[in-house]
């Protein structure tokens, strides 16, 4: 979809501030370009939507020149956020989310109904914020009206320069969980730019390193943190990018361990005896459809043994520390401490929160090796084998 090919900006005083770029983002994809102030990130973007020119190369988008195009219909067809937002301070909410349908000549009643429709999907109720003004809002209801304004005429590519950089902590985690989610529903192809190495790796299905003006690694954040391509990305990424690498690693069946199982109903005598004739010290406790209730310990059930009658019911504990497979070794590190809880029950949200298994700090930290193992081989996770304690 978009194309650099030997692109460069040199300015009049001899500063080049991008030399010699060449890369693509395919179609529907999107790419965090970051990197320190001043490396080339913003150039390259604003490169796009003709905002400044390119010295040497050329861009192409879908296929042809951008620089045959105008550049006003250029940019028409072009999503556009920024970090201040920049919304018309006299306009609606509704109006400002409608003001490229307006320029682009849509009847007013259809630029309004696609601005409501757009509004709906960021998140923010028409009927409650189409009629206020952006002084109304928070800073974060207002990057999400920035966003459903650069959407209204359902541009194939969108363009963010740090949409999310000058709101506090939480609501920035919140405004990514929610672009990530409109991002899989709309499958646009964007460039993001940012400075935060952890919300590039949260966000991109490839990460653009840039150094000054190059750069220096495209690939896969996994790819990205777990083989740096040079000292530089690996500076850049930090000493920590083990940890960082948590958020983009995700839990596979075969991480997980099967402990024994029992049901609600069973005999509590009977499940005593089966633990103990496998030698564990608890036992997940599934209904009778395979779905999570929680745990039980083997000396609880010794003492229903003890006393004779009574079943699985009347001795199992809850358990809320579990998560559906697929999420991230992060979330699941988190849910841990979260529930100060030796393990996560991992469910399969396709079918009904079926149980699949349990994933312990160790399997953790053995699915985070052999992603590591199997980006730097080129092959699946699942084909990697890494020693591990129970190996020696």
């Amino acid at each position: 979809m978009i194309r650099f090919e030997h692109v460069t900006k040199r300015y009049a005083d001899g500063t080049t501030a991008v030399d010699d770029l060449s890369f693509e983002v395919a179609e529907g994809e999107l790419v965090t370009l970051v990197g320190p102030s001043g490396c080339g990130k913003t150039t390259t973007m604003k490169m796009v939507n003709r905002l400044i020119e390119p010295t040497e190369g050329r861009i192409l988008l879908d296929g042809k020149d951008i620089a045959t195009v105008d550049p006003v219909e250029l940019r028409r067809r072009i999503g556009y956020v920024i970090q201040q937002v920049g919304l018309f301070p006299h306009k609606t909410v509704l109006d400002n989310t409608a003001t490229v349908p307006h320029l682009l000549g849509w009847q007013r009643k259809r630029a309004r109904t696609r601005a409501a429709e757009l509004l709906e999907l960021v998140g923010l109720d028409p009927s409650v914020y189409g009629d206020r003004y952006p002084d109304q809002l928070s800073g974060g209801q207002r990057q999400r009206v920035g966003v459903a304004r650069a959407l209204a005429a359902d541009p194939p590519v969108l363009l963010m320069d740090e949409p999310f950089g000058a709101v506090d902590p939480v609501v920035r985690e919140h405004l990514q969980n929610e672009f990530l989610r409109l991002q899989s529903q709309v499958r646009k192809t964007v460039l993001f730019v940012t400075h935060d190495i952890e919300e590039a790796v949260r966000l991109g299905d490839r990460i653009a390193v840039y150094g000054h003006g190059r750069i220096e690694q495209f690939d896969p954040p996994s790819a990205v943190l777990g083989a740096p391509a040079t000292p530089y990305v690996a500076d850049f990424v930090g000493a920590d990018r083990g940890l960082k690498r948590l958020s983009v690693t995700s839990i596979e069946p075969g991480d997980l361990e099967q402990p024994p199982v029992v049901h609600l109903d069973d005999a509590a005598d009977r499940a005593a005896a089966r633990l103990a004739d496998e030698g564990a010290r608890w036992a997940v406790v599934l209904d009778d459809a395979d779905h999570l209730h929680g745990w039980i310990s083997a000396d609880a059930l010794t003492g229903a043994k003890a006393r004779k009658g009574g079943t699985v019911r009347d001795h199992a504990r809850r358990m809320d520390a579990w998560l559906p497979v697929g999420a991230s070794l992060k979330q699941a590190f988190s849910t841990m401490l979260q529930h100060d809880a030796g393990w996560i029950a991992v469910l399969d949200g396709e079918r009904a929160d079926h149980f699949l298994g349990v994933l312990t700090p160790a399997r953790l930290h053995e699915a985070l090796r052999r992603s590591t193992a199997a980006d730097a081989a080129g092959s699946a996770r699942a084909d990697v084998r890494v020693e591990t304690v129970a190996d020696a």
